[in-house]
């Protein structure tokens, strides 16, 4: 469990692991009825733990203050009192603040291994799939190492990120007081996640869409113009374009025969519908049916994307020529001559090149919806 049950104002809250460097405050605003007991700190001379006779929801934030160019922490601050107030008297709340990149995940894993209710990612599509990986650890899921099989984490989210991709499947707007409604009436329904593997030496997981080759490229340069908002996208687009060739590609599907596919522009496996600030990539990925849509793109030019930009946007481009879809459960990528220069992302992060494979874990995460 979780070191208090409630707290007073904002206190500091312990890491048991020296090596995350964590900003963790719980959060409360009134006492609740039952007793209370106040353990002095070690060396630290502080107040490290309250505990009450009754139990209350344990609640995560993990928050990235340097999301949307610091727009996320601004946010946070604001929707502090009302979250307070909404979720004071029945929760008790941790504040998160991430100091890097990665950190998510750490503090994520701990919180579980902790007895967390559910941890709830405060930002963008990034901060997500940072949480989403802390679920896991080594292949096999955080909540499953405590022994503890009647207790799960759920997932949560409160979307103040610059594109917020993957709330748009559930039509989740950005407004952070309709997140805390959903997380107050703490729904719970099952999502699926996606692995992807690297020949064995690592796995990564996400929960919306991962690509590769030039949607890849277009996303690895976005993510070094995010202060321009939604816009970095566009640049990420036109400098990946730069240089650009399609490739000639083989996939197998499944754990069948290999096919091959000439000319190939971009891939996307879509555990969800959108990626690229709100393009509606993979249409008819549901993320709770045990699959995972593929969208291939082949033989596009430059002048295919402006044309047909409108149609990715809106979800209508299975239609065009070149395009096609299919739903899978595993799907492996190579390329054919072997480059080493096709690249490969997950919900926005970088993750390296081909060869990968993709394959979906039914029902893996408990998810606030």
């Amino acid at each position: 469990m979780l070191k208090s049950s409630s707290c007073i104002s904002i206190l500091p809250y312990t890491v048991k692991q020296p090596s995350y460097l964590k900003t963790h405050h719980r959060i409360s605003s009134n006492l609740s009825s039952g007793r209370f007991t106040v353990h002095g700190g070690g060396g630290g001379g502080g107040v490290t733990a309250i505990s009450s006779s009754s139990r209350l929801r344990e609640l995560v934030f993990v928050v990235n203050p340097q999301g949307a160019n610091g727009r996320t922490a601004k946010e946070w601050k604001k929707l502090l009192p009302y979250l307070r107030t909404r979720l004071g008297k029945d929760c008790n709340i941790c504040e998160s603040l991430t100091s890097g990149p990665s950190h998510a995940i750490d503090i994520t894993r701990e919180a579980i291994r902790d007895g967390a209710d559910a941890v709830i990612a405060v930002g963008g599509d990034g901060t997500l799939h940072e949480v989403v990986n802390g679920f896991f650890w080594e292949g096999k899921p955080v909540a499953n190492l405590n022994g503890e099989a009647n207790h799960s984490a759920a997932l949560g989210l409160i979307p103040l990120g610059t594109g917020s991709d993957f709330a748009r499947t559930f039509g989740w707007t950005n407004d952070p007081c309709e997140a805390v409604e959903r997380i107050a009436k703490g729904i719970r329904s099952r999502v699926d996640v996606g692995v992807i593997d690297n020949e064995g030496k690592d796995l990564h997981y996400f929960i919306n869409v991962a690509d590769l080759h030039l949607s890849a490229k277009a996303g690895f340069y976005a993510s070094k113009y995010k202060k321009f908002g939604n816009l970095c996208y566009v640049i990420g687009a036109l400098q990946a374009f730069m240089g650009h060739h399609n490739r000639d590609m083989r996939i197998r599907v499944n754990g069948g025969e290999w096919e091959m596919y000439p000319q190939v522009t971009a891939l996307c496996v879509g555990n969800a519908k959108y990626f690229g600030g709100g393009m509606k990539i993979t249409p008819n990925a549901v993320p709770g049916n045990g699959n995972l849509e593929v969208v291939v793109l082949q033989d596009f030019k430059w002048y295919d994307f402006i044309m047909k930009l409108h149609k990715l946007y809106n979800g209508t481009h299975l239609s065009v020529n070149n395009v096609s879809s299919r739903s899978v459960q595993s799907i492996e990528v190579q390329e054919i001559s072997n480059s080493g220069s096709i690249y490969v992302q997950s919900d926005g992060e970088h993750l390296g090149f081909l060869p990968r494979k993709f394959r979906v874990l039914p029902g893996a995460i408990d998810m606030i919806s």
